[in-house]
């Protein structure tokens, strides 16, 4: 989405405002939510950190100690943990916690209160909010603070022009996040509907194997003990370097050059996937082309798998099949971790018919395709529209 041609022209007669001459801090209560007619109430975990949509909540009749009261149109605020950016607009008459703040626009021919929320999502405010909170468990910022915030107030007009460009990216980006959730689903529905059964349960086209008899290569893991970060060595992938999603050498750790060839049978090829043994349990990510010869650590175990089927053994190892499989065998009270040797014996479904295991690797690949191309779209636009509040919302001097 381009700039607006108006976004970096010079506004004139701004005005150097303080957030409590313009924004009023609603404390009306409600000593009982049900029998006033209220339905639902709202805590900090029903708002979603720069997500201005109340996508869920709780149900007054099931139990509440909140008596806070807002209607629709007002802003809720978080002030416990400002730094978690909890802001969202409200779309039905409720009840929430006492660490949230109800504020609304206490004039609308001053301040638009369609702006309202976007002053509370810029960056300005957040640091503010944070910067003013108090506390070391939990900090909380306050009224008499927030309300001498200063910032720059454009005239109504130019208000106008700025919220319906932010309200039209953030639609955008809520219709986004629709997809990407129903995505999701998608992609959940296809595992269970491939992988989701017993072993009697598959046709005779599909067969039941060991993970091991899968692979040309014995399953194995890599150094025992990490030692020392080492400059120009030889990185080795950790647990923690797959938290992310992808393998980056920027992260890795390096070890020596005789360590590594001491755990050379733990050596990475590409195309074998590296999948976590401990904590998180389960992590599968494909290895790279540039990332071979490098090593695996004792929590990552090296499966390379034979006959090009890395990319389905992806998928069936993430499926709710193997999944339960993971979960019965792993040991360890708080810290959890899998036995090479069960990893080993995971049974793995397959189908004979190679078409057809190309056609399922096909589908669940296209889905999550799909799925991060929309999230790389959601981050640009949510770039772009913290740019657009930051540029046009700024901090009083």
């Amino acid at each position: 989405m381009p700039d607006p041609v108006w976004l970096n022209m010079d506004i004139k007669n701004n005005t150097i405002v303080k957030f409590g001459d313009v924004v009023h801090l609603n404390t009306d209560r409600v000593s009982d939510p049900l029998a006033a007619g209220i339905e639902r109430y709202v805590g900090l975990e029903h708002i979603e950190p720069e997500n201005l949509h109340i996508r869920s909540w709780g149900l007054v009749a099931e139990g509440t100690t909140f008596t806070n009261r807002f209607k629709p149109g007002q802003v809720l605020f978080g002030k416990r943990r400002a730094y978690q950016r909890k802001v969202a607009v409200a779309d039905f008459e409720g009840v929430c916690s006492s660490d949230i703040y109800v504020f609304e626009s206490k004039d609308p021919n001053v301040l638009l209160p369609e702006l309202v929320p976007f002053i509370l999502q810029s960056e300005g405010f957040f640091e503010y909010a944070v910067k003013t909170s108090a506390g070391s468990l939990s900090p909380r910022t306050n009224w008499s603070h927030l309300a001498n915030y200063e910032f720059i107030l454009p005239p109504l007009d130019e208000q106008r022009r700025i919220a319906d460009l932010l309200w039209a990216t953030d639609k955008a980006i809520s219709q986004n996040i629709e997809l990407e959730v129903a995505l999701q689903k998608l992609l959940s529905s296809q595992l269970v509907e491939n992988f989701v059964k017993t072993p009697k349960q598959f046709s005779k086209e599909w067969k039941i194997v060991e993970l091991q008899d899968l692979c040309d290569k014995p399953i194995v893991y890599g150094i025992v003990q990490a030692r020392e970060h080492i400059e120009n060595g030889i990185p080795y992938v950790r647990v923690v370097d797959m938290v992310k999603g992808y393998l980056s050498l920027e992260d890795m750790l390096r070890t020596t050059p005789e360590i590594d060839n001491t755990y050379r049978r733990a050596r990475l090829e590409a195309n074998d996937i590296v999948f976590t043994l401990r904590g998180v349990i389960g992590n599968v990510l494909i290895v790279p082309e540039e990332l071979g010869g490098i090593n695996i650590s004792r929590g990552v175990a090296r499966i390379s798998p034979k006959d090009n089927l890395e990319n389905y053994m992806i998928w069936v190892i993430q499926s709710p099949f193997v999944k339960s499989q993971i979960t019965k065998v792993s040991t360890g009270s708080t810290f959890k971790e899998i036995k090479i040797g069960s990893l080993r014996k995971l049974n793995i479904p397959i189908s004979i018919n190679r078409n057809t295991v190309n056609e399922i690797t096909e589908t669940l690949s296209n889905t999550q395709n799909t799925l991060e191309i929309l999230a790389k779209h959601i981050k640009v636009s949510k770039e772009l529209k913290s740019k657009y509040m930051n540029q046009l919302l700024q901090q009083g001097n």
